[in-house]
């Protein structure tokens, strides 16, 4: 990864995507776990409706299980994206009204 800045070191890569998948999904939770040779990033949708006994509901939308080496770039990444957008908009403030939830 030091060497990332290097343009002899980067690689274009050609992204193909189906109709299907462009439209990507909605997620307004995620949730992380690990073991030792992955994470898990469960991205889910919360439901503004409650069950009968007050209960959130939330529905999977997307799992997506890679390595750590690769979860550490996308922390990078993310942490960067974060840094320009809140440069161009102003600072992001977090949701208070999604339920808590550790996993």
């Amino acid at each position: 990864m030091a060497d990332e800045g290097n343009p002899q070191n980067q690689h274009q890569i050609q992204i193909q995507i189906d109709a299907a998948q462009a439209s990507g999904v909605y997620s307004n939770l995620m949730m992380i776990s690990h073991r030792k040779e992955e994470f898990i990033l469960d991205f889910l949708f919360v439901q503004p409706q409650r069950t009968p006994q007050g209960q959130s509901v939330a529905t999977l939308r997307s799992r997506v299980v890679t390595s750590p080496e690769h979860m550490k770039r996308i922390l990078k990444a993310i942490e960067e994206n974060i840094g320009r957008y809140e440069t161009a908009f102003g600072p992001i403030q977090e949701a208070t009204d999604i339920p808590k939830v550790t996993h």
